[in-house]
Parts: C-alpha cells; structure tokens; sequence
C-alpha cells in the first residue's frame, strides 16, 4: 500500500513502521550509552555507515570494497566495544517484562525473590538502619541485587550471608569496622556480601560533588538489574541508584516507597 510518493521514492505504509522502529531503537541504544565514551564510537560507527551508503549510492567500487570488509568486521566489533551496554539493554526489556507484581511473565519467570510480606518486612529494617546512619553520618552503600552473581560479587567482597537486622548494617558500616568499605550486598532476604567492590560508573553526567559510593552505585545498576542506596558520611543524605539514574537527598518516606515498588 502506497503512502507516500516523493517522485524518486515511494513509501508504503511498512516502509514508515520499518523508518519508525529503526529510528526509535537508534534513540534507545544513545539513551543507554548517552555521557559515556561509547557514544563518540557509536556517533563514529554511524557516520562510517552512512559514508559505506553513499559510496554505494555513487557506484565507487574500490572504496565500496573496502567499507564492506569494516562493516563486516565491524558487527563483531559491535559486539565487543558494546558488550555493557547491549546487557543493559537486554536487561532492561527483561525488567519491564517482570516489573509489575502481578504480571504473568514474573510469576513464570521470577522464581528466587522473597515472598512479599518477607520483603516488606526486611525492607524495613534496611530503612531503619538507613535512618540511624544518615543521623550519624555514617557512609554506607547497600545493593539490592534481584539476579545474585556469585562469581560478581563473591570475588570482590567478603561473603557474610546473614539475616538482615538493623544492627548488623549499623555494625558492618561503624567506621571502626574492618568491614565498612565498599557495599553490602542483599539477595532473598540475606546480606550475602560486605565490603564489595563495584565498578564505577563513566557516566560524565554525574555531579562532580557526588563521590565514589554514589558512582559505584551508578555503576552496578548500570551493568545489572540491581538498585543501590547511599547514604553519604558528609551530609548524611540518603540517595537512591536505578537504572543507571541516582536520586539524591531523598526522604525516608520516599526510600520506603521506592523499595516496596522496586524490590517487594
């Protein structure tokens, strides 16, 4: 079916769905990859690809040949140089598959959470211990993670796997602790891990008076479905990490509402 007749082009109807759905996906994957250094090689890539267009549009042979052997080579290196940022794609679809409580695909695909009134139940005392330490100043970064990757986070923490208490957070981030720096890690109703380290995130976008805990909390919700909270030593601010996207200086109120959406 014809829509559109621009004398040299003719466009049907699935013409503009196929123009549409390329062109929303481009936008997505700069959404994903936008403040870090990826973007100027994706921005490079594309202009590689409309050059190999034009040279194909002009019957360049020789220059055609060659551009084709870089595109080629050009997928695996795709994959390679984007490998982060294709795993947080994929695991963005997947989360909005599973995001809602009552979904069909959670409740088929979504076998290791806690059940709800357990989880609301531990979110609490997180909340607590979040209270009591952004009252002292006392630094802290505390992972949900809601996929546990055992070689991750076991091989860059100390692996503690006990039942969350107020207590136990207050004891693990005490500044006189051996244990306090870097994040604990809680999965199914247990702090698996303490003092991980996490990668930092690249994103230039972050304030630069945001330190090393707000950007590691950054990082591991960018490379994973998890969330992260920090309460900062200076301020005593709780803020809130997903999806790559930090809320700073959040209220009690607010923290309790986010957990219960994103974790319970």
């Amino acid at each position: 079916m014809e829509v559109f007749d621009l004398g040299l082009v003719n466009l049907g109807l699935f013409d503009v769905i196929d123009i549409v759905l390329v062109a929303f996906i481009i936008y997505q994957i700069y959404n994903l990859i936008r403040g870090t250094i990826a973007v100027n090689i994706f921005i490079g890539l594309l202009l590689i690809y409309g050059l190999w267009i034009g040279v194909k549009a002009l019957n360049m042979q020789l220059l055609s040949g060659i551009l084709d052997k870089v595109i080629g080579l050009g997928l695996i290196a795709l994959l390679i140089l984007f490998q982060q940022e294709i795993r947080r794609f994929l695991l963005l679809i997947g989360k909005n598959a599973v995001s809602k409580k009552n979904s069909f695909w959670r409740k088929v695909l979504v076998t290791n959470t806690a059940n709800d009134e357990f989880a609301t139940y531990y979110i609490q005392k997180v909340i607590d211990a979040c209270k009591s330490m952004s009252m002292s100043k006392t630094g802290a970064l505390i992972v949900f993670a809601k996929t546990y990757e055992e070689q991750v986070f076991n091989n860059n923490g100390e692996v503690i796997d006990a039942r969350i208490s107020k207590r136990l957070l207050e004891a693990i981030f005490a500044k006189t602790s051996p244990i306090h720096d870097g994040a604990v890690v809680i999965s199914e109703g247990l702090i698996r891990v303490a003092s991980c380290i996490l990668p930092l995130t690249e994103n230039s976008e972050i304030p630069a008076q945001l330190g090393l805990r707000h950007r590691a909390a950054v990082g591991i919700t960018e490379q994973s479905d998890a969330i992260a909270i920090i309460v900062s030593e200076e301020t005593g601010f709780i803020s809130y990490a997903s999806r790559g996207k930090v809320r700073t200086n959040i209220s009690l109120q607010e923290l309790d509402r986010l957990l219960n959406k994103d974790v319970a």
